[in-house]
């Protein structure tokens, strides 16, 4: 089931390198490889991390709990996540997490964006490095917190396809084919629209630039006419292809 859950990892408190000892975090993510990434990184640094995978979710959440920082992805399935920061920074000026705005693609082209929204840091993904991770949650915290980071000292990680599990690979790709078959099903430009971005997200992801180029064919058509159908079978059939080479390797 996709919605809010605890994200946790036993480990000796040696192991978590301390900089992040205390803090929570709220991540609004809809990608399991995105988030599980990013789980991996904020435990290794001691901080506890909590995931919603849409605007609503969010909302009921922010609504009981107050996290020191809250990462946000502009692409959910319910809207943009640049309303949830402009509406945090509008509720509460002053007495309101650390925002941070989470994206794939040109930060050059949503960077902007989610300044002027309100994000206090922007964090393009894919996130694959530690210190990067560290340091951007790290900005956007007090001063008076008086943390800091021995670089000498933040545990070594490889890319971020390398820290996920197949299964968590495989929950992101039958996920992209359920919104794409549903798109066309309905005949939603909008939700083929989004179905799109969420392909071009998990693939920058994992790094499959094959999988990026089928997802930008579709994002830069139009409507259900012309071209448009033979993309959609296309891009089915290239997630089909990667889900069936995952399962067999399970299997």
């Amino acid at each position: 089931m996709r919605d809010m859950y605890s994200l946790k990892t036993p480990g000796s408190a040696a192991s978590r390198r301390k900089c992040l000892l205390g803090i929570t975090i709220t991540l609004v993510e809809d990608s399991m490889s995105a988030s599980e990434a990013l789980r991996l990184m904020a435990v290794a640094s001691g901080a506890r991390l909590r995931r919603a995978d849409r605007l609503l979710t969010a909302e009921r959440h922010l609504s009981l709990y107050r996290p020191n920082v809250v990462i946000v992805d502009i692409g959910l399935p319910d809207g943009s996540g640049l309303e949830l920061i402009a509406k945090m920074v509008g509720n509460s000026p002053r007495a309101r997490p650390g925002l941070i705005a989470l994206s794939g693609g040109d930060v050059e082209e949503w960077g902007p964006l989610a300044r002027a929204a309100g994000a206090d840091a922007l964090l393009p993904k894919p996130v694959g490095d530690m210190l990067t991770f560290q340091t951007c949650v790290l900005s956007v915290l007090p001063v008076s917190e008086g943390r800091s980071i021995n670089a000498d000292s933040v545990p070594r990680v490889g890319s971020s396809s390398n820290l996920l599990t197949r299964s968590v690979k495989s929950d992101d790709i039958s996920h992209a084919l359920e919104l794409i078959k549903g798109a066309e099903t309905a005949r939603n430009v909008d939700a083929l629209t989004y179905a799109a971005q969420f392909v071009t997200s998990i693939a920058v992801m994992l790094e499959d630039a094959s999988l990026q180029l089928d997802a930008r064919v579709l994002l830069d058509a139009s409507g259900f006419d012309g071209a448009v159908p033979d993309a959609i079978g296309h891009l089915k059939g290239q997630l089909q292809a990667r889900l069936t080479k995952l399962q067999e390797a399970v299997g």
